[in-house]
């Protein structure tokens, strides 16, 4: 049909044009959200090695009862357990990757309460 859009593809499309610059490294690992109908999902990611170095999400068994789907309380008790385990981790410092979504309700909640916790970005 002329003039539809496919959200997913748009989404697909703004987060290769962010990707291109937004590079984790070991001193400042890439912080990248995601988010489903159902859930929400986080990683901290080193790029130069690819590999995942924390991750916190809605599944995870100690926030499983306490959050249902991906909204604003959800994003803020799953940004508190990221920055929990970062710490553990001994990450300071990140470079925030949104993952094509706007910032805006559920990123920008979980963003604001990871910079609370003690995230630099």
């Amino acid at each position: 049909m002329a003039g539809t859009t496919n959200r997913a593809a748009e989404r697909e499309k703004r987060h290769r044009r962010i990707r291109r610059r937004v590079i984790g490294s070991a001193a400042r690992p890439r912080l990248c959200v995601t988010k489903t109908l159902s859930h929400l999902y986080a990683q901290v990611i080193d790029d130069s090695v690819g590999t995942t170095l924390v991750q916190a999400s809605t599944l995870d068994p100690e926030l499983r009862g306490d959050v249902s789907g991906p909204n604003r309380k959800a994003a803020v008790k799953v940004a508190a357990k990221l920055v929990e385990r970062a710490a553990q981790a001994g990450i300071k410092e990140v470079v925030f990757d949104r993952g094509g979504y706007p910032y805006h309700g559920v990123v920008s909640a979980f963003a604001e309460a990871c910079r609370e916790g003690g995230l630099e970005f």
